[in-house]
């Protein structure tokens, strides 16, 4: 049995306070811990802070109220409650019944990584959060493979316009698909001359083009 690892850059997750801190705060959020929801449709989250970052810092970009519940050398763990609700991302992927690996936020977007045995199970994801968010990007797709013998799927380059090939070239070569990332999507549309909401419009469009060609092959 094979099975795919994903990760999900959600550049614009409207009102998520782990993103929203995350864009003021030099180092990426990578500790982030959340309940189950509760009979009241409470959930629990708490996300590490580096010990650096100042507390009023961490408090002005985001409108939750948040406790500090541990600190350390390192790090500072804060808490907020908030609703269940549609439009967290993060809900989004595991109403469909996968469970997210892994949440971190960056730059205000966040990352999450998730496996699934069936790489269609991928494309909806996708198509499901870009449906709530703006600048939702496939950061990372890898296969588990039993053996040498398992199936291997070519993806013709001549799928992309030219255009698109110079945007994933030039986005790869300034580190945005690494983690931590070597430059976000408004450093990458400097970059290249454009927009920065050009800039994700038509990367989301290779990514389409990409998981097409892998599904139908």
């Amino acid at each position: 049995m094979t099975g795919f690892r994903a990760t999900v850059v959600v550049e614009e997750p409207a009102g998520c306070p782990i993103a929203d801190v995350s864009a003021a705060t030099e180092d990426p959020i990578t500790s982030v811990m959340r309940s189950r929801v509760a009979t009241d449709g409470t959930v629990v989250e708490e996300f590490g802070v580096d010990a650096d970052s100042p507390a009023e810092t961490v408090d002005a970009n985001t409108q939750a109220e948040l406790t500090s519940v541990q600190a350390n050398d390192r790090e500072e763990i804060y808490r907020f409650e908030r609703e269940s609700a549609a439009d967290c991302a993060c809900e989004v992927i595991e109403r469909t019944g996968t469970p997210l690996s892994s949440v971190r936020a960056q730059d205000g977007a966040l990352l999450l990584t998730f496996r699934t045995l069936e790489l269609e199970e991928i494309a909806d994801i996708v198509d499901g959060l870009r449906a709530r968010f703006d600048g939702v990007l496939v950061e990372e797709l890898t296969q588990d493979h039993e053996d040498d013998s398992s199936d291997r799927v070519i993806v013709d380059r001549d799928l992309l316009t030219t255009r698109q090939r110079e945007i994933l070239e030039t986005a790869h070569e300034l580190g945005y698909f690494e983690y931590p990332k070597g430059a976000n999507a408004t450093e990458v549309a400097e970059e290249l001359g454009i927009a920065r909401s050009t800039f994700t419009e038509h990367l989301a469009a290779a990514q389409t083009k990409v998981l097409d060609a892998l599904l139908e092959g």
